[in-house]
């Protein structure tokens, strides 16, 4: 199965600045075009380098067979390849895509530790990015939501989580699997309108204004704005928030609103309360600029010039 040379490099490039040469990467494999193509570049740019594994989540009769599809296609490309079978206490029922997604990357996460692998490459590409900011958009996302996906972050401490095909369209994904002769798996639920990715993903393939590329390029661009933001805010942590006992003073100043948003945030981190969800903290922000006081993720935040959090009092009964 020989690929396009100019293909190779792009794909090697587009490696090497994820993860040095010389590391073992574990490629996810699902069967799709995507993970397919992902397979078969990474072999062609690192022989000898790599390993696959297919997650089998159980949630489809066909999943079995597809992971047996893809062990033996990495049999012919002399791959080594494990099949992870999912360990579900019980199969979920609600919010199942994204439960999947959380047991996928466990189990992955689990084989690249026992492999000795350092890093995990994932197969998503510019239409993702794309889709994902569509439906963040619709959601009322903020900057942080709207930024595309990482490269490269930490799956674990061990463990880097790689996606050298951001840059990649899935159209020239699906045209390097056929031109190897591959025949995808066909995953029904990825054309399920019961999904918000698969609703964004029929949009976008039929309406011809809406550009993947441009809109990944701008998912890009935003996350870069969300970086910059958090380096301006790292100083202002230090100096717009101080102890007040066992409470936190909040100094917003004239700051922006973003700005005294993420303070916020900061001071929700400090006190080990959870984040609230963003429609609630916005909801708090306007009324502690009214100077008013309100409880929210088992804090008590109270307004004014300076906003002072307190852990809220237990209720009686």
């Amino acid at each position: 199965m020989k690929m396009a040379a100019e293909a190779v490099q792009r794909f090697a490039a587009d490696l090497d600045t994820l993860i040095p040469e010389a590391a073992r990467v574990g490629i996810a494999v699902s069967g799709g075009p995507d993970s397919l193509a992902l397979l078969l570049l990474a072999n062609a740019a690192r022989p000898g380098r790599i390993e696959a594994a297919t997650v089998d989540h159980g949630l489809r009769p066909e999943s079995a067979d597809e992971a047996a599809m893809v062990a033996d296609l990495c049999g012919k490309l002399g791959v080594a390849h494990r099949t992870l079978v999912a360990d579900w206490p019980e199969a979920p029922e609600a919010n199942v895509q994204a439960a999947a997604r959380a047991m996928r990357y466990r189990l992955l996460n689990e084989w690249a530790i026992e492999r000795k692998l350092r890093a995990i490459a994932t197969a998503h590409h510019a239409d993702d990015q794309a889709e994902t900011l569509l439906m963040r958009l619709l959601r009322g996302a903020g900057v942080g939501g709207l930024g595309g996906t990482r490269k490269k972050r930490a799956l674990s401490e061990e463990v880097l989580l790689i996606r050298p095909l951001l840059g990649w369209r899935k159209s020239d994904l699906e045209s390097l699997a056929s031109s190897a002769g591959l025949v995808p798996v066909d995953d029904p639920s990825n054309r399920d309108p019961k999904h918000d990715r698969s609703r964004i993903r029929q949009l976008l393939s039929s309406a011809d204004w809406l550009d993947p590329a441009r809109l990944a390029a701008s998912a890009s661009a935003i996350r870069d704005a969300d970086e910059a933001i958090d380096w301006a805010l790292a100083p202002l942590i230090e100096s717009h928030i101080r102890r007040d006992g066992d409470a936190l003073i909040v100094e917003p100043a004239d700051l922006p609103r973003e700005l005294r948003r993420r303070l916020l945030l900061a001071g929700f981190a400090e006190l080990a309360a959870p984040a609230p969800r963003g429609p609630d903290l916005m909801r708090a922000i306007e009324a502690l600029e009214a100077g008013e006081t309100v409880s929210l993720s088992g804090l008590k935040l109270q307004g004014g010039a300076n906003w002072r959090l307190s852990l809220a009092p237990a209720r009686r009964g």
